[in-house]
C-alpha cells in the first residue's frame, strides 16, 4: 500500500482542526423549534445588537456598511423612496441584496427585513402594475355598505 504524501496528511489535519473548532449554533438550525432558536439567539446577543435589531431605518440612509456597523434589523422604502429614477425590478433586487450582504456579514449573521410602502401595488417600480384600492375591494366581492 502506497504512503500518502506529507501534504495530504497536513491538509487532513487542518480540516480536522477546523471541524473540531466549529461551534454548533441552535439558532441557525432550522430543525430546532422556534422557541429554542429564539432563546439561543437572544442569549448570544449583546445589548447593542438587540437595539440594532429593533431599529428600522429609511433606505436613504442605509448601506451595507451601516447595516453591519449598527446591526440594523429593518430598512424601509417609504412613499416615493426609490433607488433611482425609473428603477427596474433588477435595480431593486440589487439594492436589497447589497443591504442584505451587510446584515449577513455581522457576527450573528441575522438577515434584515426590507419594508416597502406599497398599499396599492408597487408603484415605485418602473412599469409595475398598480391596483386602485376600490377596484381591489370590488374584486374581492366584499360588501361594505348596504343591505346583505
Amino acid at each position: 500500500m502506497a504512503k500518502a504524501p506529507l501534504f495530504i496528511w497536513i491538509l487532513a489535519y487542518i480540516c480536522w482542526i477546523a471541524a473540531a473548532n466549529a461551534e454548533y449554533k441552535i439558532y441557525q438550525d432550522p430543525k430546532q423549534p422556534t422557541s429554542k432558536r429564539v432563546k439561543d439567539l437572544l442569549s448570544r446577543m449583546t445589548l447593542e445588537e438587540k437595539i440594532g435589531q429593533m431599529t428600522q431605518i429609511d433606505r436613504l440612509v442605509a448601506s451595507a456598511d451601516v447595516l453591519k456597523k449598527y446591526n440594523i434589523g429593518s430598512v424601509l422604502s417609504g412613499g416615493g423612496s426609490i433607488p433611482s429614477p425609473k428603477a427596474s425590478p433588477e435595480t431593486w433586487v440589487d439594492m436589497v441584496n447589497g443591504f442584505q450582504k451587510g446584515s449577513l456579514s455581522t457576527r450573528l449573521k441575522i438577515p434584515m427585513l426590507y419594508g416597502i410602502d406599497a398599499v396599492h401595488g408597487h408603484n415605485n417600480v418602473y412599469k409595475a402594475t398598480i391596483f386602485p384600492h376600490n377596484v381591489g375591494l370590488g374584486a374581492s366581492r366584499q360588501v361594505l355598505f348596504g343591505d346583505h
